[in-house]
């Protein structure tokens, strides 16, 4: 009796499980889906808020000014670069894209290098009182520009109205130290003493073995830098009244006071400004995430609770 109840019970399970698939498998099959269709939803709703406004404005460039009159939201017609090549031409871009460049090359590069030499040695702990020189600098980040300070201090050193003073005065900032010491922190420090044994200098040290290794620190704070120096307007309108010294957000601000009713010129215009902007982003979006992601995982800890937690890890090991 027992015998057949058992196997009564065995061929009731088989039955169960060749009928279907169970509860808990379909509810695995499912979550795929629903993580698929949100993921769907996230990319609609940034392509909504941040894509079509690209795309409408670039469109508008391709009208022409009674076009524009005649149909603003539709599609152009006929199609014309005229836009284009005059907003080229009246806002002097050639010339203004290589101040551009500058204001915004050597300024990120020196930035980022005066960073790291300055990440290092407080994330290591090199320095007495290392924890509270970083909170100093974090709570320095926070403190608003001082505008006119700076204008007076720039007349008074004779940087006014001069490249290279505009360069020195925006070459002094402290982007990316926080996130440069919490990626410092994930180096191991074996290498530093290895680095000592062999005889490698400090500069050396920094330029052959740290900065390799925080390639995508740099990578997503160089574009950060880039896009701030380059979208600056402000400081330039302050600092800038020669012509021949404005970067290409000074020379589209001018448009809006001679060209006000050209809204296809004022839109070719601003594409062409935003431009490598969107070159850039769209060749270094992979490193901007690594970046990023890599100095945010330590960078809430505190410089010596950090060197303890890779200590017990070396012990552990």
């Amino acid at each position: 009796m027992k015998a057949s109840s058992a196997v009564l019970e065995r061929t009731g399970r088989e039955t169960a499980r060749d009928s279907g698939p169970s509860p808990r498998t379909s509810l695995l099959s499912i979550r795929p889906a629903k993580s698929a269709g949100v993921n769907l939803l996230c990319f609609a709703i940034a392509a909504v808020l941040f894509a079509v406004p690209l795309v409408y404005m670039l469109i508008q460039g391709f009208k022409t000014y009674t076009g524009f009159l005649q149909d603003p939201t539709g599609l152009p017609h006929p199609w014309t670069t005229d836009s284009f090549s005059t907003a080229w031409d009246q806002g002097h871009f050639a010339r203004q894209m290589v101040n551009s460049l500058i204001y915004a090359v050597v300024p990120d590069t020196v930035t980022l290098i005066l960073g790291v030499f300055l990440a290092f040695p407080i994330s290591r702990g090199y320095f007495k009182r290392s924890n509270a020189l970083y909170t100093f600098f974090i709570f320095s980040g926070f403190l608003p520009g001082g505008l006119i300070p700076l204008f007076i201090e720039a007349q008074s050193l004779h940087l006014y109205n001069s490249m290279a003073g505009y360069l020195i005065l925006t070459s002094l900032s402290g982007a990316g130290f926080f996130f440069f010491v919490g990626y410092i922190k994930g180096i191991p420090r074996e290498i530093d003493e290895a680095a000592a044994l062999d005889g490698c200098g400090y500069v050396r040290f920094i330029f052959t073995i740290i900065i390799p290794q925080m390639k995508p620190a740099l990578a997503a704070f160089a574009i950060f830098g880039f896009v701030h120096a380059w979208n600056n307007l402000i400081l330039p309108l302050v600092m800038l009244s020669d012509s021949a010294l404005w970067p290409v957000t000074r020379g589209l601000y001018s448009f809006f006071g001679e060209y006000t009713q050209n809204w296809p010129l004022i839109a070719a215009g601003t594409f062409i400004v935003a431009a490598p902007i969107l070159i850039l982003f769209v060749l270094l979006q992979r490193y901007l995430v690594e970046g990023v992601a890599g100095g945010a995982a330590l960078g809430t800890q505190g410089v010596t609770g950090a060197a303890a937690v890779q200590a017990e890890e070396g012990d552990g090991s």
